[in-house]
């Protein structure tokens, strides 16, 4: 397999440095929900529906907060708003311990509105730092990064919340959050052009309507579809794992998923030319329908899902870089928001969904579920993005070319 494409990404300056940062950055992110579920499950004695309400709370904040983060990184740039989301994400994680359950449940869309957008962030530094003509290599490595950090992030998080006393590690936590965020603010990596290799002059900000046309839209809930079917995968895998008394071999199972996601997206930068959105999306449904047909043993659900998470990272890639293609510079950040956004709804609407149907027959209607529901909304999308595109003032024409 040609890897010319990431190497040519990586010799690329201030590249490999800031995707090791921003990959230090997610990882609290990615211990963060098993953590505070196993708090409230086992500190607070509450239970699973408890943790969900508070967890439910953090993603919607995250989902409502991304695109006012993202229009503010547009007008104010990085350093105010790393430095605000910082601190509060940090208060609320030393805090937690020492809150009643209806004051977590309370601030948890607020402290989710402030979480550090380090996926948004890690985007814009791409596309300021990258040629178009290799973003597709550069917004796979992102996503491998991302596949990365939940390989380690989630198992570290258990580890350390069932070794040491909840109040202690939710407040390491904090502290970790806390100075990801300092070594973000204190590196300043660009995030708008003319700091990288497109030297394009700000200009004035474009109306909404000019460029959150129906393509973009589209591209956005074909996104949320995408991580409809993620969540719902996981969610019936472990339903069916648990089912089946083979929860032990959880976490194997979830590094194959893993390992394959990574898999597919290092082929998806390596080629010249790969497959749009709209088909890895479809593709990506279609392929976990059946796969409750085989959830028995754990080796061989483990193996049909090998081919549905092979176009996990493909897809997400591909999002971003159509994201990155038609929103003009001057809005990059809250096109990036308004991407993170869709995928954290995708991910709120998608484990309820698929929850309710495995609770009401069996772990191998979820994967069904999961594929079905990201079919409809990925229909949705591609519906959405036929609708023609306005026509662009010729100054706003220039600056995205």
């Amino acid at each position: 397999m040609p890897l010319q494409p990431y190497r040519r990404v990586l010799s690329v300056p201030r590249v490999p440095s800031t995707m090791a940062l921003m990959f230090l950055a997610r990882l609290p992110m990615t211990m963060n929900g098993v953590m505070l579920t196993l708090y409230i499950v086992t500190g607070l004695g509450r239970g699973y529906g408890a943790a969900g309400l508070v967890g439910g709370g953090v993603t919607l904040g995250m989902a409502l907060g991304a695109p006012l983060l993202g229009r503010c990184l547009d007008r104010y740039g990085l350093r105010p708003v790393v430095a605000v989301c910082g601190i509060g994400t940090t208060l609320f994680w030393i805090a937690a311990p020492h809150l009643p359950f209806e004051a977590l449940a309370v601030v948890a869309i607020p402290a989710g509105a402030l979480s550090v957008p380090a996926g948004s962030l890690a985007r814009q530094v791409l596309a300021t730092l990258v040629p178009a003509e290799e973003r597709r290599a550069a917004y796979s490595l992102d996503t491998i990064s991302i596949e990365a950090t939940f390989m380690i992030g989630p198992a570290v998080g258990i580890a350390a919340i069932t070794a040491f006393s909840p109040s202690w590690t939710l407040a390491a936590l904090g502290v970790l959050f806390g100075g990801t965020a300092f070594l973000i603010w204190l590196v300043d990596p660009p995030i708008r052009d003319g700091a990288g290799t497109e030297a394009v002059a700000p200009g004035p900000r474009p109306p909404l309507r000019s460029w959150l046309t129906g393509r973009l839209v589209g591209t956005l809930l074909i996104a949320g579809g995408a991580l409809f079917v993620l969540v719902g995968t996981e969610l019936a895998t472990l339903a069916a794992l648990r089912a089946n008394g083979e929860l032990g071999v959880t976490g194997l199972v979830i590094a194959v998923m893993c390992a394959a996601s990574i898999l597919g997206g290092i082929v998806h930068g390596a080629v010249k030319r790969s497959l749009p959105q709209g088909v890895l999306m479809l593709l990506l449904a279609l392929l976990v329908i059946p796969v409750g047909l085989a959830d028995h043993p754990w080796w061989l659900l483990m193996l049909v899902l090998i081919p549905t998470n092979l176009l996990c990272a493909p897809t997400l890639a591909a999002t971003t870089e159509t994201v990155s293609r038609i929103a003009p510079p001057q809005v990059r950040g809250e096109a990036m928001g308004l991407q993170d956004a869709f995928t954290r709804l995708g991910l709120a609407v998608g484990g309820p969904v698929v929850g309710f149907a495995i609770d009401h027959s069996s772990p191998e209607w979820g994967f069904a579920a999961a594929g079905v529901g990201g079919l409809v909304i990925a229909a949705a999308g591609l519906l959405r993005r036929r609708a023609p595109a306005p026509v662009l003032e010729p100054a706003l024409a220039e600056s995205r070319s």
